[in-house]
């Protein structure tokens, strides 16, 4: 079979977020069960971008409403990602030091529109196209409704939502913007009085996925208006767990680490990474190191950092360690907190994200929302235990310790009380020291590689091909 994945974000190339962490590894463990499984995504104007050799395979114009636009689709020059890469060039849309901003309408319209009249011209066209979010939502749309993709029109379509609060809406006054198709269909891009990216996509793809079985359950509740539609549509849906690139994410072989270590070697190998974060940022490394790793936004709970951090620091002997970045005031209240105990690191650093998954002792992950969550299994595969609340993919992927083979922590609920409450919970677990170092080989030896979901997707294809 042959899989093409269209999508905005693909690691390393570019990445704001999960999503290209998912883009940059699934196709790579796909090509195991799989003929070929590549991707395209937008030629971004950045450090990869500018840093590697493409080539030109395709050329030609696309129209865009009334205005046209020269395109070039361009091919990596190595095989360094283990898998193609393509990516569309349109200079005065695409080409941009940003992934998304206010203009990602044309930009993206651009993008999918480019995609799809390049695949017109392949002598080999894909048994699939799995398209990622909302900026890729039009496509199965335009592939079975606008008249220039009519031979287009029997290759399945596959949607995965890898975040639903986003969904990339438009007024109808740029439905002029998308080719030409029979306006008696306008409806299937209409949700709310909008054209909504999203909803076209769940309407119009023949198969629709999550990344997570929770994810999807929860979606059909809470959906940021799309509840509806996924209830009506729930028979083509399916929720399929994330994995992570273990390769990559390999606390063995991992350069980034001050140590590496195995599941033999944990205790010295975290130690070591440790007192590396400890004297770095003015920690007491004799304490358990509690991390946050993430965006400073609501959806990750951040807005009750400051609070939380205070209570857990008076009623706790910890220190706690935050890398990410985000809402203006939530960094400004943490930067000015006293730096007994407490530090930070406004912005991202991937570095830096490594050596924290390899030396604290318990990762936070307070999310109010997280569609599957891929920090808790980095954190997991370097021995790092997971503080999470019990929703989406975190309910999937950590049990309590207080359950049957639990290995981590769960609260129920994003509320200063409820996490400050794990916290000492996950402090009183430290301190039980025999049982705790035991349980950092055990989280070690978890499987949560992209392979068994690998296998799942290609199922799932060969479902649509039968």
């Amino acid at each position: 079979m042959n899989i093409l994945h269209i999508s905005a974000e693909c690691f390393p190339i570019a990445k704001v977020g999960g999503l290209a962490d998912v883009v940059g590894a699934l196709p790579k463990y796909q090509k195991e069960f799989v003929t070929t499984s590549n991707v395209v995504m937008p030629f971004y104007n950045n450090k990869f971008t500018q840093s590697n050799t493409f080539e030109k395979v395709y050329e030609n114009f696309i129209a865009l409403g009334h205005e046209y636009y020269n395109f070039k689709i361009l091919k990596l020059n190595n095989n360094q990602l283990g898998f193609d890469l393509f990516c569309v060039d349109v200079p005065c849309l695409i080409f941009k030091e940003y992934v998304y901003s206010n203009d990602d309408t044309e930009r993206f319209l651009a993008f999918q529109i480019a995609a799809l009249d390049w695949i017109l011209t392949l002598d080999e066209k894909p048994d699939v196209i799995h398209t990622h979010d909302h900026h890729t939502g039009l496509i199965p749309f335009m592939m079975s409704n606008s008249f220039k993709y009519e031979t287009l029109k029997e290759i399945p379509t596959i949607l995965t939502i890898h975040n639903a609060q986003y969904q990339g809406w438009f007024s109808h006054e740029k439905v002029n913007l998308i080719p030409p198709f029979n306006f008696d269909n306008v409806g299937l891009i209409d949700w709310g009085g909008n054209i909504n990216s999203l909803a076209t996509a769940i309407k119009c793809a023949w198969k629709v996925t999550t990344v997570s079985p929770s994810y999807m359950e929860e979606l059909k509740i809470k959906a940021n208006g799309l509840e509806d539609l996924l209830n009506h549509e729930s028979a083509k849906c399916v929720g399929i767990l994330n994995g992570i690139d273990s390769k990559v994410w390999n606390p063995e072989t991992d350069d980034r680490l001050i140590k590496n270590f195995s599941t033999k070697t944990v205790l010295s190998g975290k130690k070591g990474n440790k007192e590396w974060l400890c004297k770095e940022f003015n920690l007491d490394s004799k304490k358990p190191l509690f991390a946050f790793i993430g965006r400073l936004v609501g959806e990750k709970g951040a807005d009750l950092f400051p609070e939380i951090f205070k209570k857990a620091l008076a009623e706790n002997d910890i220190s706690i360690l935050l890398l990410g970045s985000g809402h203006k005031e939530t960094e400004e209240k943490l930067t000015s907190m006293p730096k007994e105990n407490f530090n930070t690191f406004i912005g991202y650093d991937e570095k830096l994200a490594h050596i924290i998954y390899a030396g604290a002792d318990f990762l936070l992950m307070p999310s109010r929302v997280e569609p599957c969550g891929l920090n808790q299994m980095y954190s997991l595969r370097y021995g790092t235990v997971p503080v999470v609340n019990a929703i989406g993919g975190l309910k999937d992927t950590i049990v309590d310790i207080e359950n049957k083979n639990g290995f981590g922590i769960r609260h129920n609920g994003v509320t200063v009380d409820n996490v400050t409450k794990a916290i000492t919970r996950a402090s009183e677990f430290y301190s039980e020291e025999k049982e705790f170092k035991k349980n950092l080989k055990r989280i070690m030896s978890i499987n949560h590689s992209w392979n068994n979901s690998a296998q799942e997707y290609v199922t799932l294809y060969k479902s649509l091909k039968e």
